[in-house]
């Protein structure tokens, strides 16, 4: 009977040692680092927008070779650096004459003659990543016998385009550039409709009040430029909406 309890004691030591044998490999293994969450990719940062530096801004150039040249853009994460460099012969680049990538930060280009241009650069990152574009500059190119040179294109400044207002009145405000240094006047053209009306011509403000604006409609407005010497430079089409 003794050798049968003792047989029976021994028995269940071994099952017990089994059992913590087997709960120390378990915990082993799942404490090993072979299952561990890999890190969370490293997010990467878009370059810094690039510097114009010529040619600058409102200028006469009396050669239609040129050289463009900006500053570099700074990468936080050390990438290549390429530039998308940006011509167009009208300041909201629907009419692109130049378009091309480099790795530089200059770049010479040919351009027409007699033209008025605008140029913007931005930086990518080999991982995909883009910066905002520079700011718009523009130049002129200096045409063959040419006397008067036609103006910039009119920016707008207020409201932005597209935007909404919650007022029954607004303040439309614009800039414009002229390498002559000419003294400029405006006709500006406002409405519902789109062509919008000419409601003043040649006023030399670049700001103008309307009043009266109905809520939940579209407005439209553009601006012409002149310079007195017969040259007009006809703006873009801007909106904005009433709430």
């Amino acid at each position: 009977m003794k050798r049968c309890e003792i047989r029976s004691r021994k028995m269940v030591l071994r099952g017990i040692f089994m059992i913590l044998s087997i709960s120390m490999i378990m915990i082993s293994c799942s404490s090993s680092g072979g299952d561990d969450p890999l890190p969370p990719p490293q997010e990467n940062s878009a370059p810094s927008a690039p510097a114009l530096v010529f040619p600058i801004n409102n200028m006469l150039c009396i050669d239609n070779v040129l050289q463009f040249d900006w500053e570099a853009s700074t990468d936080l994460d050390s990438d290549v650096i390429t530039y998308e460099v940006q011509v167009a012969t009208d300041n909201q680049f629907t009419n692109i004459v130049h378009t091309s990538s480099t790795n530089d930060t200059d770049q010479e280009i040919t351009l027409e003659k007699g033209e008025a241009h605008y140029w913007r650069v931005r930086a990518k990152d080999t991982k995909g990543g883009e910066s905002e574009y520079s700011t718009i500059w523009q130049f002129y190119t200096e045409g063959d016998g040419e006397q008067n040179h036609l103006p910039f294109a009119p920016s707008q400044v207020f409201p932005v385009n597209a935007s909404e207002i919650n007022e029954s009145s607004v303040e439309l405000r614009w800039s414009a550039n002229d390498v002559d240094n000419d003294v400029l006047g405006y006709n500006v053209f406002f409405g519902l409709g789109n062509p919008p009306n000419n409601i003043t011509e040649g006023q030399t403000e670049n700001t103008i009040i309307i009043d009266e604006l109905e809520s939940g409609q579209t407005y439209y407005w553009k601006i012409e430029v002149l310079d007195g010497n017969g040259g007009k430079t006809i703006g873009s089409l801007w909106s904005f909406r009433t709430l």
